[in-house]
């Protein structure tokens, strides 16, 4: 009874002040500027906010505040980060594909948004493969050997080069005689190591599959094996089979 009482009273001060065209002695144009605009509401006048302070009252219907409803919106995962004793890789992951990780088990795996798209159903094994390889990676590491096969074919690791300039502080370079009037020279890609346990026994180490091969597979195209002779550098155990001579 005491709350209507006080709601009325408030009521009809207002509704006084607002027919003598003049305000309340309790408002303070200095506190309360005439009307004020809030983002996303509609706009609301001095004396409503007065009103609204003075006669503190509530509702008989409760509703629940829209904010506690609203679900909070995230970014989908657009990389992953896989670290291991070794070290640490980021992969990629296209925005049509979900990553679904169990703690429990420590087992991902992938989904993509249509399998009938011929892009996404190539790409979901792919994902799956490069995930796969950081992780080997980066616990146990990715090896490439190399094998100089013919006359006078060696490789040997310099610190630096006289064809090449380094791409970064304490580059290292593959030189390689393989049957030219001068060496050839490469530098060794960041984060790579290499070494030699023969002059024609050239080893790479990284954790990075994808960086390790394309390296050895620059190496290899200065001597492809050929088939006649046997001659070229061999990645991995590689193997070729001979063919004849050929007999005029």
């Amino acid at each position: 009874m005491a709350l209507a009482t006080s709601r009325n009273c408030c009521t009809r001060l207002l509704r006084e002040s607002s027919r003598l065209n003049a305000a309340p002695k309790f408002r303070n144009t200095a506190v309360f500027p005439a009307p004020c605009i809030f983002e996303g509401h509609s706009q609301i006048s001095a004396s409503r906010q007065i009103a609204n302070r003075c006669c503190s009252y509530r509702s008989a219907s409760r509703n629940t505040s829209t904010v506690s409803k609203a679900q909070a919106e995230y970014a989908p995962v657009t990389a992953v980060d896989v670290t291991g004793p070794l070290g640490s890789l980021t992969l990629k992951i296209p925005p049509f594909s979900t990553l679904n990780y169990d703690p429990e088990s420590r087992k991902a795996s992938f989904e993509v948004q249509d399998v009938t798209v011929k892009h996404q159903a190539a790409m979901w094994g792919t994902i799956r493969q490069h995930l796969r390889n950081y992780i080997l990676g980066v616990s146990e590491g990715h090896i490439c050997i190399l094998k100089l096969v013919g006359v006078g074919f060696r490789a040997s690791v310099e610190s630096s080069a006289i064809t090449l300039t380094p791409e970064y502080p304490g580059q290292q370079f593959v030189s390689l005689k393989v049957g030219f009037a001068h060496p050839v020279e490469l530098g060794i890609p960041k984060g790579v190591k290499a070494r030699t346990t023969q002059p024609t026994t050239l080893l790479l180490e990284s954790i990075d599959k994808e960086v390790v091969t394309q390296f050895a597979a620059d190496i290899r195209k200065w001597r492809p094996p050929e088939p006649y002779k046997g001659k070229g550098i061999f990645v991995n155990g590689e193997t070729i089979r001979l063919k004849a001579k050929k007999i005029k």
